[in-house]
């Protein structure tokens, strides 16, 4: 054996079985701490997230027989990665040493003295199952499993497979890559004595919002696949235990699994709404139209007005009214130019929104406002109930918000002053690629949470014929937003009742179950 290089370490990693949730907390701390990630086509690339900033990323996955990189190269490039002293994660689809050829590049690090790490991933053998409703042993079925490989060749002399062994001998049979060769497995085991009637399921791209299960039996499997078109990667499971799928299948009972919905809020107001939709089985599709920047014109209006706040010649408005977690925002980083929250003493503060409200809260500061509505008659009213009338109001807010709630709140008797505090710009990445999806009809849903949302949206996708395309359905955060979708040729087939991400959310949950459109049924049971 080689010296050992201690500066060098490779991390053979499990990467799970593509829900990213189900990644380890060692994967972790390792990805974070490497500054080369070697990835293959199974593991989820939101998990190269966590990898730590400027660290070299390298693809070498697998598809179909197309090999981005043999396994030769991959344990070459390994080794010479931890010769050269770097960190290696090596990222790999479910636990590497399961039919993941960890092994191999285990071994091949220990005879050129490279140190690794193996770092067990949560397999697909076992996950892909239980996320569709089949547990691979259950008392009175079964209390055996066997994990086999589909990928073996069935042109070889001599399979290594015990088939007279498996066939009858063991409940549960898991093959992991074996769509390719369903018609050699299915054949193998009914020569072997396995029953036609046995249940089966493969399960494609398991544990994520793509997963497509189809169930049949032995007799009937290699059929319904060729009519179905049901491709790899996928897993098969044989045995009693799939015909618990039907009382036990709750990963695609959520109430938008499977639909690609569009969220089109700025990249970083997204997350939110994204999370909530994944909660819900959706695959959400990040299309921000705005960006928030700073004004244009300059903060010159607000700094002014946070001039005579923090002059201290006594309190230079009655209430602030902040309708935007932006507002929030900015209005606070440039108070910390002049002053601090303190300076805000005797002023009363309102907030339009759960959202709005929760980022004041989070600052430690107490509101006297919040509507139990989000429309400007709404909050005019409730602001007249708590005597703004004759009183001074700021309102913080984007350049080119609507002009309602400070004409009505002056048309009440209150003196309004309305600064900008930002400005929404158009986002302009991914406008071909979004153009390309609705026009092939890989969109169910597209979602609005504001009118600028609307308008940068179709500004952006300028010549795309809506009315033309393949049904999508578009959702709105609430009536004045969908005023804005209906007013530029947008058909809006839901409506918040909640103007709030969660009731949004909600909304999109009562759509779905009432028998809303989608692209296609994901389930093939």
């Amino acid at each position: 054996m080689n010296e050992t290089h201690s500066a060098g370490k490779v991390f053979l990693i499990g990467a799970g079985p593509g829900d990213p949730g189900l990644f380890t907390l060692r994967g972790v701390q390792c990805l974070k701490a490497a500054g080369v990630v070697v990835y293959d086509y199974l593991a989820s690339q939101d998990l190269l997230a966590y990898a730590a900033e400027g660290a070299e990323l390298i693809y070498v996955g697998k598809k179909g027989g197309d090999h981005t990189m043999q396994q030769e190269d991959i344990n070459r490039l390994l080794v010479e990665k931890g010769l050269a002293g770097r960190v290696v994660a090596r990222l790999k689809g479910g636990d590497s040493f399961i039919f993941g050829r960890g092994g191999e590049e285990a071994l091949a690090l220990h005879q050129a003295g490279v140190p690794f790490e193996v770092v067990p991933g949560i397999s697909s053998a076992y996950a892909v199952p239980a996320y569709a409703g089949i547990p691979v042993t259950h008392r009175g079925l079964t209390t055996d499993v066997t994990f086999i490989t589909g990928h073996e060749d069935p042109t070889k002399a001599e399979s290594n497979i015990k088939w007279d062994k498996i066939s009858t001998g063991v409940g549960t049979l898991v093959f992991l890559m074996g769509v390719r060769n369903l018609p050699y497995i299915v054949e193998n085991l009914l020569e072997n004595g396995r029953p036609a009637a046995t249940p089966v399921a493969l399960v494609r791209w398991g544990t994520t919002p793509r997963q497509e299960t189809l169930t049949g039996t032995l007799s009937s499997i290699v059929e319904l696949v060729r009519e179905r078109g049901f491709k790899a990667p996928a897993i098969t499971i044989v045995g009693e235990v799939v015909s618990l799928r039907e009382q036990l299948r709750w990963f695609e009972n959520r109430p938008l699994f499977g639909r690609r919905i569009v969220v089109t809020r700025s990249r970083d107001q997204a997350s939110d709404l994204v999370r909530a939709l994944k909660e819900a089985g959706a695959l959400p599709v990040e299309f921000p139209t705005i960006r928030v920047a700073p004004p244009e014109c300059g903060y010159t209006g607000l700094d002014g007005a946070i001039g005579r706040i923090v002059s201290r010649g006594g309190p230079a408005f009655d209430w602030i009214l902040f309708t935007s977690v932006n507002g929030v925002k900015s209005f606070f980083q440039r108070l910390e130019h002049q002053g601090d929250i303190r300076d805000l003493k005797g002023i009363s503060l309102g907030a339009i929104g759960p959202a709005t409200a929760a980022e004041l809260e989070r600052r430690g500061l107490r509101l006297d406002f919040v509507p139990s509505e989000y429309r400007a008659e709404a909050v005019v009213a409730g602001l007249l109930e708590l005597g703004v009338s004759n009183r001074r109001v700021l309102i913080p807010r984007a350049r080119e918000a609507r002009e309602v709630l400070p004409q009505e709140l002056s048309a009440a008797g209150a003196e309004v002053e309305v600064v900008t505090a930002y400005e929404t710009v158009l986002e302009q990445a991914g406008v071909p690629e979004m153009k390309r999806m609705l026009k092939d009809g890989e969109i169910d849903i597209i979602t609005f949470t504001s009118s600028s949302t609307v308008k940068n949206f179709v500004a952006l996708l300028d010549g795309l014929d809506f009315a033309g395309l393949p049904a999508v359905t578009v959702a709105c955060i609430g009536p004045v937003t969908a005023k804005t979708a209906n007013g530029l040729g947008l058909r809006v087939d839901i409506v918040a009742q909640k103007f709030t991400i969660p009731g949004l959310v909600q909304a999109l949950a009562a759509w779905a179950a009432a028998g809303g459109r989608r692209r296609g049924k994901k389930d093939k049971a």
